[in-house]
């Protein structure tokens, strides 16, 4: 497998030319020129309603086919109509639960994480509606790590219990915005699907948040088995854009439409997506890509389990507090750190020993267009603050 051309990546993004080190890639990486120059175009050449007979709209029409077509790649789905998009992560999953409003009944039971309030709010906004009950998949200890309180991690042994005849829907994350630790969709979705059936469940569905995996690994709906996934393109060098895949038999058998009524879509994404994404922003996501102690926070080990996201609070007997730690980077010039919760409100504020939640954790991400150089700048920052 031939090595990655830094050089040749870091030219596609014309933000990286202007000397700032960008370690803030969990919250949303830079975009690429051709992204950009793509939305310019369909602006200025093929702005225009879809679905007409006259040459414009037609070429018009098959751009933004062609940016559900790429997700469609991403996601490995089967067909484009279970591809829907939106502006954020958190407005899909907020259509997708209120699409299931009716498909949802008091009793059911919903198993949430703590990690990204975009794949949690929703459903308990959803659970309070309709009367449904919501449990909490919380990450335990890591018994490789038995002296940092906070290496922790979502593990299998915890949610099997949490599911019974009346579970009706599981979201979690793929990848934790905070932990950095990946989870085996696949051996949980198959270990809890085998649970429902055993216990008879009559209806059970897998949602999967994927913010914080798509821009490190390959996503594969198909493979894993599940019913509903969402990334943000921003997160993967694209414009400030969103997708869901849902499964074909979801989108006819669970969901009711948010789309005019008027308009045939029981088996189109078009339930999900009302008034329609923005067309030059789909066009868009076709761009070709390229005494003081550190804790880390989630698995301290590296490996396929983890991504280069990492999070982590400076503790012992001479604390820092995040806030500081960053406010140190800012003092450098030119980096471009966050501290914080991230979304992963209930997650931090579960952790023990008990952290404030405002203050939270130091989060640093890079991803591919990062160079060594660029990380060990960071460590030496870090090293200075520690010092």
């Amino acid at each position: 497998m031939p090595s990655l051309d830094i050089a040749t990546v870091r030219s596609a993004f014309p933000a990286l030319s202007s000397g700032f080190l960008y370690a803030d890639n969990a919250g949303g990486s830079q975009c690429l020129a051709d992204a950009v120059t793509r939305i310019s175009d369909y602006l200025l050449n093929t702005n225009v309603q879809l679905g007409a007979d006259y040459v414009v709209s037609q070429k018009s029409t098959s751009r933004v086919a062609s940016g559900a077509e790429a997700a469609k790649e991403l996601f490995n789905a089967d067909s484009v109509g279970e591809i829907a998009f939106g502006s954020s992560a958190t407005m899909l999953v907020a259509n997708l639960a209120r699409a299931m409003e009716k498909d949802v009944q008091e009793g059911d039971e919903v198993i949430i994480t703590g990690e990204h309030e975009a794949n949690v709010g929703p459903w308990k906004r959803l659970a309070a509606r309709r009367g449904a009950i919501i449990k909490l998949w919380l990450p335990s200890q890591i018994a490789a790590s038995p002296n940092n309180p906070y290496a922790v991690s979502l593990q299998l042994e915890d949610l099997l219990p949490l599911i019974t005849a009346k579970t009706r829907l599981i979201a979690f994350t793929a990848c934790s915005n905070i932990l950095g630790s990946v989870v085996p969709v696949k051996e949980i979705v198959h270990a809890a699907r085998e649970k429902a059936r055993k216990f008879g469940a009559p209806k059970f569905e897998v949602a999967v948040d994927c913010v914080a995996y798509a821009p490190h690994r390959r996503i594969d709906v198909k493979d894993w088995d599940i019913d509903y996934c969402v990334f943000s393109v921003y997160k993967v060098y694209g414009p400030h854009a969103s997708a869901l895949y849902v499964r074909a038999s979801a989108l006819t058998s669970s969901l009711s439409s948010l789309a005019h009524h008027f308009l045939s879509v029981d088996a189109k994404p078009y339930k999900l997506q009302p008034g329609g994404p923005g067309y030059e922003i789909v066009y868009g996501c076709t761009a070709e890509q390229g005494g003081e102690g550190v804790q880390i926070v989630g698995d301290e080990h590296e490996g396929l389990s983890r991504v280069p996201t990492v999070s982590f609070v400076v503790a012992g007997e001479r604390p820092i507090r995040s806030k500081d730690v960053v406010k140190a980077f800012d003092e450098k010039g030119d980096i471009g750190i966050r501290y914080g919760h991230f979304y992963a409100y209930t997650l931090v504020d579960t952790l023990q020993p008990k952290l404030d939640v405002d203050d939270a954790v130091v989060r640093i991400s890079f991803v591919h267009y990062n160079t060594v150089q660029e990380v060990e700048t960071i460590i030496r920052v870090l090293d200075e603050v520690l010092a």
